[in-house]
């Protein structure tokens, strides 16, 4: 079982155009037995958390960016229910973003605004492998073009592209397994 990462826009015309996508890949996390983790947000982040915990998913993990529940909640206006737990960093949204990255072994992008934009290149330079599902429009819908004026890529970063969750979600095991071949027995 892998630590996923969903992200995408927490509001604007992106969480319009991806809710059904985020619920895809909430769905296809659940059945492939991955754990999900999301910045704790709003729109796509929680459309894919709520869609993972209705189809039986085993954890759901939310790195929020306040300092408490009640911060969380009153200060930031963010959800709490599609959540197994939620880590309350203190880090607010540049750090909580840098520790939700680092702490998954794969990201999986819908949409999106600057906040995934800022995802997508901590991923870049962790060498996380991310995987962007097409058809949400935003930030995902650009990535190709942002590679292309960003070549060479840091050695060892992985981008893949689908329009299909479970394809992507396959594509990213496949690199996951090649990189933790001599580590599988970690993951089982």
């Amino acid at each position: 079982m892998y630590q996923f990462c969903v992200s995408g826009a927490a509001k604007g015309e992106s969480v319009e155009q991806g809710r059904h996508l985020a619920r895809e890949i909430g769905i296809a996390l659940a059945k492939a037995g991955h754990s999900l983790l999301t910045g704790a947000t709003t729109g796509l982040p929680n459309y894919a958390a709520e869609a993972y915990k209705k189809a039986g998913g085993k954890m759901s993990v939310g790195l929020s960016p306040a300092s408490s529940k009640i911060e969380h909640v009153y200060k930031y206006h963010l959800p709490v229910k599609a959540y197994d737990t939620i880590l309350y960093t203190s880090m607010h949204y540049i750090g909580r973003d840098t520790l939700l990255i680092t702490s998954s072994d794969a990201v999986l992008s819908i949409g999106g605004r600057m906040g995934t934009l800022h995802e997508f290149t901590i991923a870049m330079e962790t060498a996380t492998p991310i995987g962007f599902l097409q058809g949400g429009g935003g930030i995902s819908q650009e990535v190709s073009h942002l590679l292309e004026l960003s070549r060479p890529h840091r050695p060892g970063s992985v981008v893949l592209f689908s329009e299909d969750a479970t394809d992507l979600i396959k594509k990213l095991e496949k690199e996951l397994d090649i990189d933790n071949v001599n580590y599988a027995n970690l993951y089982n």
